[in-house]
């Protein structure tokens, strides 16, 4: 048997990155990676559906404003990640507004102090209850979204998911308990998915993870920095092992997003793309 193969014609090629027109639905929009990201999806022609928790609506609005203002196409949403109901009221709005979903990402999560094991306690002393909590922002805070917005993907037969992992979910941390566990249940959930979607949905629907480097944000700078700002000893540790040298900044997720939200990537689902400057891959 002789396997052919025709080269695709030049145009094909043309608009592998375009995102124009696609409808973005983002979870943690208004964090510090949230704003990075929907802003600079914006300014690729995305529609962008930001969705917030109630007390959180204002930093919404500000953020669709800003969008807008620069050219954008943005609106915001109230929704909370936990709460089902809130998230199908959502749903309906976007659909109103926007007719469909192209991609879901889901930035959604956090840790809390309680659900760590500082240097001075030991697991004995953690706080289950936080764990618990900490677990489920992270863990249903993924899949419930993803149980709604999907059903639009679903229905068209294409759209891109992408969940956030972290380092903690490809190495144990220190101190991370609770964040870890469910950030690992989260890189499980995306390619348990990815294979659910395809064989039900077709291979249009893909679900991807990116799992990024240490990146100085509100949730982690009382870890990371000093009140003076220097380093604190687990920062320097985590410089030290990663072989760029430094901590990572927001910006530098968005050409990965990008991929993984465009038609350029369409043939790569439940894969977890690691963007840390090296942190993972080293060791002495």
């Amino acid at each position: 048997m002789v396997c052919t193969y025709t080269l695709p014609k030049a145009e094909n090629y043309m608009n592998l990155f375009d995102l124009s027109g696609r409808v973005v639905v983002m979870t943690g929009a208004t964090g510090v990676l949230g704003k990075s990201i929907s802003s600079y999806l914006a300014l690729q022609g995305a529609r962008i559906a930001i969705l917030v928790r109630e007390r959180s609506t204002l930093a919404g609005e500000a953020l669709a404003e800003d969008i807008r203002a620069k050219g954008g196409d943005a609106a915001s949403f109230v929704a909370d990640v936990m709460d089902k109901v809130s998230l199908e009221a959502a749903y309906d709005k976007v659909i109103e507004k926007y007719g469909r979903v192209d991609v879901l990402m889901n930035a959604a999560g956090g840790n809390m102090p309680a659900a760590t094991v500082s240097p001075d306690k030991t697991i004995f002393d953690l706080d289950t209850d936080a764990v618990k909590t900490v677990s489920d922002l992270n863990l249903f805070g993924t899949i419930l979204p993803t149980m709604v917005f999907a059903k639009a993907m679903a229905q068209q037969k294409s759209g891109s998911i992408i969940n956030f992992a972290s380092e903690s979910a490809l190495r144990p941390l220190t101190r991370v308990a609770g964040y870890g566990v469910a950030k690992s249940a989260v890189v499980n959930w995306t390619k348990y998915l990815c294979a659910e979607m395809a064989m039900k949905f077709g291979e249009g629907i893909r679900v991807n993870a990116i799992a990024p480097g240490f990146i100085l944000t509100d949730q982690n700078r009382s870890l990371l920095t000093n009140p003076d700002g220097s380093l604190t000893p687990r920062a320097q540790t985590i410089i030290s092992h990663t072989p760029f040298g430094r901590f990572l900044v927001p910006d530098e997720l968005l050409g990965t997003l990008h991929w993984l939200a465009s038609d350029a990537s369409k043939a790569v689902t439940g894969t977890v793309a690691v963007v840390d400057g090296g942190f993972d891959a080293f060791s002495i």
